[in-house]
């Protein structure tokens, strides 16, 4: 691995810091931060003063206004290093409004906050460090919003590997692909994502994963994860149709019912029709995986292959997974209509995406920071929030002889 290329004026800077306080662990060099917070603040403040009386101290002949300085009243921040006591200057009539540090306020920690927020939002430490400059005034180095960044790291293993619920009817998997920049290369990542549906009707991310292909020997490695955190049954699981998924699914949750994403076969199938008949072949489908019963949905099938016997490319996509599209009838209507795509998932990959989209990642750790930050911003957004007809869903589940136990065990 290369050698990190460091800011020549930091790298001088921390030399002076060590130099002058000479720390022998953590404790003392933040003991030696907090020494250089305080007049790091003060010289901010002294600036924003200078800018409200229009002049420099060290330049009284240039004033122009009647107010003045007035000395420097005491004041104890709390940063995320502890409490630092800073002196704020004053001026005579009281009118000085500091921006850094505002009247009242003590705690400044909140810059590490903002600088998690905006790399959560797929701000690149870059474009932090330059917003960070123009909001306060000082630039934060690469190297510290890293630092900065670093701090979840802690608790994504603990999100990582914590307990899950013993029982999900409802379960999405995907992948999605991102880059990773591995020093004069780059390669493309698979990120394994499992959505799963509670029993209580919420969502919730199960884990995320990385592997540089999706394979469904990886699958089965994470089905086995998850049972190991507590997973014991799942109804439903579906997917997008990875070669082998289906029996490794059913090889760790023997019960489970795996049904392919209707929309990924649409796509499939389109694949074979030109652009022209997009409208009319997708109609045609509508019709049959939204039948109302089984028997209509075969016969409107039949009329489908009928109607498009010139696309035998698309025909032959439906053939070959028409049981996928017959299975959902077993399954009232509310239960259809949350397991017969993987949308709720992709759904989660289109908001990773708009974090990702930048550029490559310097590492794997650079890459599950940014999205473990987009889940917590999502599952602040769900937060109280149910899925949409759940209570119509759970009752078809109990009236279903072939899960009701199931379902009871669990509710």
């Amino acid at each position: 691995m290369g050698k990190l290329k460091r800011d020549p004026n930091s790298v001088e800077l921390a030399n002076k810091i060590i130099e002058q306080y000479q720390p022998k662990s953590v404790e003392e060099m933040q003991d030696a931060l907090k020494d250089i917070f305080g007049p790091m603040f003060e010289a901010m403040l002294k600036g924003e003063m200078n800018h409200h009386l229009g002049y420099d101290s060290n330049n009284k002949g240039e004033k122009n206004t009647a107010n003045r300085r007035n000395g420097y009243g005491k004041k104890t921040l709390n940063t995320s290093v502890g409490e630092v006591e800073i002196e704020v200057p004053r001026d005579r009539d009281g009118s000085f409004e500091p921006k850094v540090v505002p009247k009242r306020k003590k705690d400044v920690s909140e810059i590490e906050g903002k600088v998690i927020a905006m790399y959560a939002k797929g701000m690149s430490q870059r474009d932090i460090s330059s917003t960070i400059e123009d909001i306060y005034g000082f630039s934060v180095s690469h190297e510290m919003i890293s630092d900065i960044t670093d701090s979840v790291l802690p608790e994504l293993e603990d999100w990582q590997s914590r307990p899950l619920n013993n029982c999900y009817p409802f379960v999405f998997v995907d992948c999605m692909y991102t880059t990773i920049r591995n020093q004069y290369e780059t390669k493309k990542y698979a990120v394994y994502t499992i959505l799963g549906y509670t029993m209580e009707g919420k969502k919730d991310i199960l884990g995320l994963w990385l592997n540089e292909t999706e394979s469904k020997h990886k699958w089965m490695q994470i089905f086995d994860e998850i049972k190991a955190r507590g997973v014991e049954d799942i109804f439903f699981i579906s997917m997008d149709g990875v070669s082998g998924l289906e029996e490794g699914a059913r090889s760790i949750f023997p019960d489970v019912l795996v049904q392919r994403c209707i929309v990924h076969l649409i796509r499939n199938s389109l694949k074979y029709v030109p652009y022209k008949d997009y409208k009319a072949f997708t109609s045609s489908l509508r019709k049959v995986y939204g039948a109302q019963s089984l028997k209509a949905c075969q016969s409107a099938f039949e009329s489908f292959k009928q109607q498009w016997s010139s696309y035998p490319g698309a025909i032959d996509v439906w053939e070959r997974n028409f049981e996928h599209v017959e299975q959902l009838f077993d399954y009232g209507s509310a239960v259809r209509k949350i397991m017969y795509t993987t949308n709720a998932v992709e759904s989660i990959h289109s908001s990773f995406r708009k974090v990702t989209k930048k550029g490559a990642f310097p590492n794997e750790n650079a890459l599950l920071k940014v999205l473990y930050l987009r889940v917590k911003e999502l599952e602040n957004k769900w937060d109280g929030g149910f899925i949409q007809g759940w209570s119509l869903a759970l009752n078809q589940l109990l009236m279903d002889e072939r899960l009701k136990d199931r379902v009871l065990k669990y509710n």
